[in-house]
């Protein structure tokens, strides 16, 4: 697996794209060599479950909200600002939910649909949901990393060649 030969600190700098938390990422790093994708995915999952209350504030203050793609109707959009905006002032983090495996189409209502079931929970119930929800969106980023590493090492590997920014490798996976 790629992965593994990544330099140590490109793979946790990769990581944190992935999850947010310092301590996750060396972690999953510090682990390797990982003889297949669905071992790198299971470490990755442990990790998460074992996040600190820390490293979890950690992951959460780097995330965004999550958005509607382009052409959403502008309704939708306004909607979903005053919920993001609102859930901020209630939870003091950004709303984090996957939306991977949902079709396109049905993404709007998902991602409306529970922010507003979940703007009624209470703070430590709301917590390990969105612990849960960043679990998941770090697994998806990770599939997603997987899918982009070999133009990620030719970037590493190629002093004129151009950042991992500029490849658009972390895009978020919604």
């Amino acid at each position: 697996m790629r992965f593994n030969s990544l330099p140590p600190e490109a793979a946790a700098t990769a990581l944190l794209h992935c999850c947010g938390s310092r301590r996750w990422a060396q972690r999953v790093a510090a682990h390797r060599p990982y003889p297949d994708a669905a071992s790198l995915l299971a470490a990755a999952d442990e990790a998460s479950y074992d996040l600190s209350q820390a490293d979890l504030t950690e992951a959460l203050s780097v995330e965004s909200s999550a958005e509607l793609a382009h052409g959403a109707p502008y309704a939708a959009l306004l909607a979903l600002d005053a919920a993001h905006a609102q859930y901020e002032r209630t939870f003091g983090y950004a709303f984090v939910i996957c939306l991977a495996g949902h079709p396109p189409e049905e993404r709007a209502g998902q991602l409306l649909g529970a922010i507003r079931r979940r703007m009624a929970h209470e703070v430590d119930e709301e917590r390990a949901i969105s612990a849960d929800e960043l679990r998941r969106l770090a697994q998806a980023r990770l599939i997603h990393l997987m899918d982009r590493l070999p133009g990620l090492l030719s970037a590493l590997t190629s002093h004129d060649g151009p950042s991992t920014a500029e490849f658009g490798l972390f895009a978020p996976v919604g």
